[in-house]
């Protein structure tokens, strides 16, 4: 399957929920609930969509060998 785009953007996507557990981990900060509200439903449809690409990363182990976004 040729879906580069869309692994880039689940990539993007991880890493941004990466930094905002760093975030809560190291300072005790939630950015997303900072800019979106605490829980509100666009908060939470943020958190789902960073679980659903996280998710979705986990299809590349299933390719040993293939980098992100790689699909040759």
């Amino acid at each position: 399957m040729n879906n580069k785009a869309l692994d880039y953007t689940a990539l993007t996507l991880a890493i941004i929920g990466a930094v905002n557990w760093g975030l809560i981990g190291f300072f005790s900060f939630d950015l997303v609930a900072f800019i979106f509200g605490n829980l509100t439903w666009i908060s939470r449809i943020i958190y789902a969509i960073v679980g659903v690409c996280g998710i979705y990363l986990i299809t590349f182990y299933m390719y040993p060998g293939r980098s992100a976004g790689e699909t040759s």
